[in-house]
């Protein structure tokens, strides 16, 4: 015992210290390039055969798969050393064969005479026998449910991934316990893939070893009968006994291993012991116990049959099915028994249900994004995703242009969604979704390319521009044809900022309002204080910041739209009026976003005539609006239309120049059917721009 405890030392200090790997190579090459004696090949093969039960042990008694992570690598270091020793015995049973049985070994020797009776015929079915269960039985099952194992774990992986980041939000879990739980969920998916692999190494070790017996009793016949003079059937009876001694050496071990990894791959995750688990699971209805009884006992009551066996295995399993059956119906009894102390809710306050209360109900989220389960792994940063980095850069950017906090982004997976499909939703609705592909890159046609691409043909989801999904590898060739290429994050990441820009005026709240005017507190808090609510309730204010967002004006300067809201509101509370005297006052702005920086801003005007007949119809109008005539508006359409499209052939902005009165009105009527264009009051253009008209529409419309 002493002497094993110091191997076994000796063994943990050489596998701390980084030789052990080494070590076992040279021993595998030794064995497989040098001669062994007998006595050598006698030590390797107990060693094997202690290995594969020591392995077969510690995966019965393995709490999960988890606690044996590294049987992949010592089932291949186990098949190698017993590939190794097939080489080494063959060495010898070929070369000492001649000399008797007892040159290969004692081991070889004895399961060649001993196990198999000295009968060659006997030995060779007993192995075939071996050689099939192990082959067609044991291994090919354990290799199939290790291949299907590794699949549905993979594909479970974005899945438990997310449930992990659900409990880490909810508040159930810390940080460190989630990263042990992703370390875990990582660690079992490399398990069950490796699993996967050394199962091939098993199948390939069993037919290995039918082809070496096969290979060894030929050769033996031909080196006994040729080169020692041997009769044929002495031949045939000592290089037989000596081949299928060591094909059953190498096959028992063989099988224990092969045993192992399928229970090893068949285990459930569960943190109980084997047998436990078995007993509980099998033992546990004692119906099933008396029925078995019952067909054990007809049968040994049938004349001829071997009674006594049957009669006593129906005796034994009988009576522990009534003996389960009483213990049974002790629990329950027990369970159903009133407690002995009444115990009242208001000294138990836990037992009760709980009350719902308006904490149950969930509000909806600002912004939402929803993606199928094919693109968990864009949105998961231990994946490697950059799809959280790019939202909150879109965040940041559109915060910064908009002039207020854009809502952070609540992202969750969707089984109902196809698995490569996204959806954004805004107030718990759908304002846009599409498809991407992860594995692949989308090349936008700009307006002019000089050829085309082979791929998937899509569109691009932001501006409706026509592109197509290519393999990454063709990315410079897409480049070189004058495609825009860009990769899925950047797909999705655009797409959020061209939806969250053209409903930004839906995500601005009381809430967000209030946060502005704090934030203009601190440097003009007089202004602050007379306009809300002294001059002006903070409804109103919040529907003019929302009708300027609307029509893609920044609130950035609260300074300036507070001032002239408080000098406009003594005279009105309307938003309408509100909202256009805001805009004269940011006049500049808005054509510097629209125009940048030139001095000259080409304009489209209306017809004098067409003015005239629509400021009418405002004049006429009890409430201020107006409606265009169906066959005027068609021709008023057509000819904005046409404008527009030329402007921006020419590379210049659409703008449509207006009275003040009539620019509401024909900002609603372009905003959805031309889309580019913008519509602007004379009053809002400042002096220092010359205007250049372009075009002028409705000559014909009198």
């Amino acid at each position: 015992m002493a002497q094993f405890g110091g191997v076994l030392h000796t063994t943990r200090m050489l596998l701390a210290s980084g030789l052990g790997a080494p070590i076992i190579v040279l021993i595998l090459l030794a064995m497989v390039v040098l001669p062994l004696p007998p006595f050598m090949l006698d030590i390797f093969f107990t060693f094997n055969i202690a290995l594969s039960l020591i392995v077969l042990l510690v995966t019965i008694y393995a709490l999960r798969p988890l606690d044996f992570a590294v049987f992949p690598t010592v089932l291949l270091i186990a098949t190698l050393l017993r590939l190794a020793l097939n080489v080494a015995s063959t060495r010898v049973v070929l070369l000492e064969g001649h000399n008797g049985t007892g040159a290969a070994g004692q081991v070889i020797e004895s399961f060649g005479e001993f196990v198999v009776g000295g009968n060659y015929a006997v030995g060779l079915v007993v192995f075939v026998i071996l050689v099939i269960i192990n082959f067609a039985v044991v291994t090919k099952g354990a290799g199939r449910i290790s291949e299907v194992s590794a699949r549905f774990t993979l594909d479970a992986m974005p899945g438990k991934q997310m449930a992990i980041d659900a409990d880490l939000n909810a508040g159930l879990i810390d940080a460190d316990t989630a990263r042990k739980r992703r370390e875990e969920i990582a660690r079992e998916a490399d398990f069950y893939g490796s699993m996967d692999g050394a199962s091939k190494f098993v199948r390939g070790d069993a037919v290995a070893g039918i082809l070496i017996t096969i290979i060894n009793i030929i050769g033996g016949l031909v080196i006994g009968v040729a080169q020692h003079d041997m009769a044929f059937t002495d031949a045939a009876q000592v290089y037989a006994l000596l081949t299928i001694g060591d094909g059953l050496v190498a096959q028992i071990p063989s099988l224990v291993l092969s045993t192992a990894a399928g229970i090893i791959i068949t285990r459930v995750s569960a943190s109980r012991d084997m047998g436990e688990m078995v007993v509980a699971q099998v033992f546990s209805n004692p119906r099933v116990l008396a029925v078995t009884a019952s067909v054990l006992l007809l049968l040994g009551l049938i004349p001829g049959m071997p009674n006594l066996p049957f009669l006593l295995l129906a005796s034994a399993i009988g009576g522990g099915a009534w003996w389960l059956f009483r213990k049974q119906k002790e629990e329950a009894a027990a369970a159903a028994a009133p407690p002995p102390v009444a115990v009242t809710a208001a000294a138990e306050p836990g037992t009760e249900l709980k009350e719902l209360t308006w904490d149950d109900v969930p509000l909806v989220d600002p912004i939402g994004l929803e993606v199928g389960y094919r693109l968990i792994p864009l949105v998961d940063k231990t994946q490697g995703g950059q799809l959280m980095a790019r939202i909150k850069g879109v965040r940041k950017k559109l915060s910064q242009e908009l002039g207020f906090l854009i809502p952070a982004v609540h992202i969750r997976d969707n089984l109902d969604l196809s698995p490569t499909a996204y959806r954004v939703t805004l107030l718990g609705v759908t304002v846009g979704e599409a498809e991407i592909y992860p594995d692949r890159e989308m090349a936008i046609n700009p307006g002019q390319v000089y050829g085309q691409l082979t791929g998937i043909k899509t569109t691009d989801p932001a501006f409706g521009l026509e592109a197509v999904w290519i393999e990454p590898g063709r990315r410079e060739e897409a480049q070189g044809l004058g495609y825009t290429v860009v990769d899925p994050n950047t797909v999705v990441a655009t797409h959020l900022s061209q939806l969250l820009q053209s409903h930004a005026h839906e995500l601005l709240g009381h809430e967000e309002v209030q946060h502005l005017l704090t934030q203009l507190g601190k440097s003009a808090p007089k202004l602050v204080e007379d306009l809300v609510p002294k001059l002006l309730p903070m409804s109103v204010v919040v529907k003019v910041l929302q009708n300027l967002l609307a029509e893609g004006i920044p609130i950035r300067d609260m300074r300036t739209i507070a001032e002239t809201l408080a000098e406009h509101a003594p005279r009105t509370q309307d938003a309408g009026i509100l909202t256009s005297a805001v805009r004269v006052a940011l006049g500049r702005m808005i054509v510097q976003k629209i125009n940048g920086l030139a001095s000259e801003l080409p304009v489209i005007t209306l017809a004098p005539e067409l003015e005239q007949i629509l400021l009418k119809s405002i004049r006429a109008s009890d409430d201020g609006g107006a409606g265009i005539e169906p066959g005027l508006a068609e021709r008023i359409h057509r000819g904005l239309a046409q404008s527009s499209q030329k402007q921006e052939m020419a590379g210049q902005p659409a703008v449509l120049l207006v009275s003040a009165p009539l620019r509401d009105l024909l900002a609603r009527f372009v905003r959805h059917t031309i889309p580019g264009m913008h519509v602007l009051a004379y009053n809002e253009v400042p002096d220092s721009k010359q205007l250049r008209i372009v075009a002028t529409v409705g000559n014909q419309a009198g």
